[in-house]
């Protein structure tokens, strides 16, 4: 509807350019915006108040003159202008009621747009280390890029989504230690378990697997494990001096094998957890695949040639600062080991290597500082950062009978993605995680989630689409419906509560564009919350099986219309759209 308020308004100031001007001025960037109260109309333009200046006018006068032109469009049924030069627009209703016919006829498709027309965009999200499992802090990173994958695919885009498997570093060395430690115990040995290793029952798991599969290959004598010392060693560095007893106990190509077991069986779950919430990816990419195949080499190569690399203190240095970083970043340490932001160099080169013209990253925010370095480097390699964005996803805390859960990932103290839907479902899950900006912290209300009450808002809105699937199930069971033109359903139906709702439904294909955009998908959940406002207000103050013929198939036309909405919205979602509760 705003594209098609658009060439009206531009179709009008091309008609009304002062003759006086030499050349055309160019339009300006003017805004079509919903009103904030009802009166002033379905829609509003500040067009006149920025074109004033360059063609001489006052803006109310020009706004006034706009206003009576705007006003002999079918689009409109009135004009008015309002404050120091805003036009208010009022649409006809048969433009209203049209979009009744538009999505009947759309069905599924309704609300998808060709805005990204098959350009390739890979959206990259969860891509948690496989050394746990998903805890309720990823999910919402799963569900919220998730959700955006699935509105930048319905506005055209070629997606893929794809998880970053952190498979290569420190962190895979503290889970093998920590598996192999609890390996020991299951022989009865007594092992001291470093207070930084990882805890929890899945690494006894994965020990009892270990042990299954290995027997007693990995067993050596408890005295390789030294203990921290009386003095109180750093508890880091004596961490880092225990994964070196056992890379020594073991050599390299058995540690190898124990640390590739245990993140293969940590792997396997985070992939059935994510299948299980209605996450699949496309592509799993390997951190470790970055060295295999050369391609942190190759990047620092480049960058080499291009002359943003130096050498200092022993170390190899990225000019970072070059590209509006803070500070240079450390690449090749001074031990010859390349850094992790070598490596995420090398991964986000490859992005654009394979052909993705848009990137899409959904990280934590405490990622926030990643953001200039990346940008940096992509800008050092010829690349544009501008193919960059990143979606910072705050923390989500778990909230049960109104206290706050304490976690820890190492001590292995913390509810499972799995729990949680095991708990309140799938749906329940994927909304909450998505209703607030990703940027907000976001306090999951376990008791809330779980209500079966208008209170809980997907509750809320499944309802309402069950409740049109009920009515329309007793129309059926009546008798035939009887079959109007898109005319007469304008004609029948005229209530503010009606006019409301086609309004509304009119304005879902711009909520899916701009949600895909600015990589905001609470903005469906808003919607779809302020939609199910409007039908539940609607269902109560009429009746829709009517004794009159006409108006009871305008009105079954109106309410399978939003029951359409609905679905169309919550399959974005990843949610069903119950037909019964």
């Amino acid at each position: 509807m705003k594209a098609l308020l658009r060439t009206a308004i531009d179709g009008v100031l091309e008609h009304m350019r002062p003759a006086g001007l030499d050349e055309r001025p160019g339009l300006p960037k003017y805004q079509i915006e919903i009103p904030k109260h009802e009166s002033h109309g379905d829609f509003s333009t500040n067009v006149a108040m920025l074109l004033a200046k360059a063609w001489r006018q006052p803006p109310r006068e020009l706004a006034l003159r706009l206003a009576t032109a705007l006003g002999r469009s079918d689009l409109l049924a009135r004009c008015e202008v309002a404050g120091p030069g805003f036009i208010n627009l009022v649409l006809a209703d048969g433009v209203v009621f049209d979009v009744l016919a538009q999505i009947q006829r759309a069905g599924a498709t309704y609300g998808q747009s060709q805005l990204g027309a098959g350009r390739r965009v890979q959206v990259e999200f969860v891509s948690a280390n496989p050394t746990g499992p998903l805890h309720i802090g990823h999910g919402r990173g799963a569900a919220i890029g998730s959700v955006l994958a699935n509105l930048l695919a319905a506005t055209g885009y070629a997606v893929e989504r794809e998880y970053y498997v952190n498979d290569a570093g420190r962190q895979m060395d503290i889970l093998a230690l920590s598996v192999w430690l609890r390996y020991l115990q299951s022989f009865a040995l007594t092992v001291e378990f470093p207070a930084q290793a990882y805890r929890g029952a899945y690494i006894e798991d994965i020990a009892r697997a270990l042990r299954e599969g290995e027997q007693d290959a990995l067993l050596r004598e408890a005295s390789c494990v030294p203990p921290a010392s009386a003095s109180g060693d750093d508890s880091e560095r004596h961490l880092d001096a225990v994964i070196a007893a056992a890379r020594s106990a073991l050599g390299d190509p058995l540690f190898e094998r124990m640390r590739d077991f245990a993140k293969d069986a940590i792997l396997a779950e985070i992939k059935t957890d994510l299948r299980g919430f209605g996450v699949d990816f496309d592509h799993w990419y390997s951190e470790g695949a970055l060295t295999r195949t050369g391609a942190i080499a190759a990047a620092l190569a480049e960058l080499e040639a291009r002359g943003q690399l130096y050498e200092a203190d022993g170390a190899r240095w990225f000019r970072a600062t070059a590209y509006g970083d803070e500070k240079d970043r450390v690449v090749v340490r001074e031990n010859g080991a390349t850094t992790y932001f070598a490596a995420d160099i090398a991964y986000h080169r490859q992005k654009f290597v394979r052909g993705f013209e848009r990137v899409v990253n959904i990280w934590g925010a405490d990622h926030h500082g990643y953001i200039p370095r990346v940008r940096a480097a992509l800008s050092a390699l010829g690349l544009d950062p501008a193919q960059l964005d990143v979606v910072l996803v705050q923390f989500a805390s778990l909230v049960r009978g109104g206290e706050k859960v304490a976690m820890s990932t190492r001590a292995g103290e913390f509810v499972t993605l799995r729990q949680l839907v095991d708990e309140v479902g799938v749906d329940a899950a994927r909304y909450f995680y998505v209703m607030r900006r990703a940027d907000q912290h976001l306090e999951f209300d376990l008791d809330l989630a779980t209500a079966q009450s208008n209170d809980n808002p997907v509750y809320y809105v499944q309802y309402a689409h069950a409740r049109i699937c009920s009515v329309v199930r007793m129309a059926t069971a009546q008798g035939p419906a009887v079959s109007l033109t898109a005319a007469a359903v304008a004609a029948a139906l005229g209530t503010v509560t009606e006019r409301r709702l086609a309004v509304m439904l009119s304005r879902y294909p711009e909520v899916v564009l701009t949600a895909a955009t600015a990589a905001e998908p609470h903005q469906l959940t808003n919607y779809l919350r302020d939609l199910a406002t409007e039908f539940h207000a609607f269902y109560n103050a009429h009746k829709v099986l009517v004794d009159a013929a006409d108006l009871r198939a305008a009105r079954l036309c109106l309410i399978d219309a939003v029951r359409q909405v609905v679905a169309n919205a919550l399959n974005l979602l990843g949610i069903h759209p119950l037909t019964e509760m």
